[in-house]
């Protein structure tokens, strides 16, 4: 899973360089995340943007990263193209996340 992380103040940014998170691609981006959030910041920012397509497998890998970060860290997510907003509205989850249009905006 090609994933970049950079820290901007106390915002960890990690930008996903692939099209799909579906099942055949979950259990690696829970891995390579894993290894991403050992980087101490608080709020960690998952950016979207290059993601056209996401499936429930690859939602119960975003909120694995979410559980696995605990109470004390929030993930937010950035930048959801239409397919991918569809799938956290219809799911309720953009009511857990907080979801922001562009990276720049969390920032």
């Amino acid at each position: 899973m090609d994933l970049e992380a950079e820290v901007r103040g106390d915002l960890l940014v990690v930008r996903v360089q692939q099209e799909r998170i579906d099942a055949a691609a979950a259990i690696e981006f829970k891995d390579r995340m894993r290894e991403l959030v050992d980087t101490p910041a608080p709020r960690v920012l998952l950016d979207l943007s290059h993601v056209t397509f996401l499936d429930s497998s690859g939602l119960g890998a975003v909120v694995a990263v979410m559980k696995l970060l605990g109470p004390d860290r929030r993930l937010e997510l950035a930048a959801l193209g239409p397919v991918v907003r569809k799938v956290f509205r219809l799911t309720r989850m953009d009511r857990v996340f907080t979801i922001h249009e562009r990276v720049s905006d969390a920032l």
